[in-house]
């Protein structure tokens, strides 16, 4: 019997957009694969990534992760590739037409949320997003308080009880 299931690999987590769920409402996700070279690869595994200001386009039919920071493998010499050129994005025909289509809409843009390691390959997740306004973020920001302080008091209130 197979006891690694293909649905059920381990995921290793290599960085993460966090500013993304700040800045944006994210109304849908996507899985992709992300097209690499060997030092690259290796960098990554040593934890060397930035989703900061990093986005998706379309250009020719195939949609490319843009400012998305790679650093150099230190020990990759003439290998080395630039750490913020676009590489492409591993999709389905049909859902890079659905991505074009929600970047020609106004107000929605294509960020990655998080990159990671899928058994051996590397994958993004990108979002279909819309920017949240000054005053969206302060009500989120507030919402995050007033959750926070309610489970401070009933975590302080468990204590007394018992």
């Amino acid at each position: 019997m197979d006891t690694q299931r293909q649905g059920a690999q381990k995921q290793k987590l290599i960085a993460q957009n966090k500013k993304a769920h700040h800045d944006y409402f994210i109304e849908e996700t996507y899985q992709a694969g992300i097209e690499l070279c060997g030092t690259e690869v290796k960098s990554l595994r040593a934890g060397r990534c930035n989703l900061k200001d990093s986005f998706v386009s379309v250009k020719n039919g195939q949609a490319v992760i843009e400012n998305m920071h790679i650093s150099p493998y230190e020990h990759g010499n003439i290998f080395n590739r630039d750490p913020l050129r676009p590489r492409r994005l591993l999709l389905h025909k049909y859902e890079i037409n659905k991505l074009n289509g929600a970047i020609t809409r106004e107000g929605f843009t294509v960020v990655p949320t998080r990159v990671y390691f899928s058994g051996s390959l590397v994958k993004v997740d990108i979002a279909v997003a819309k920017g949240k306004k000054l005053y969206d973020k302060r009500e989120a920001i507030a919402k995050k308080d007033q959750r926070r302080e309610f489970e401070r008091e009933f975590k302080d209130s468990r204590r007394i009880a018992y």
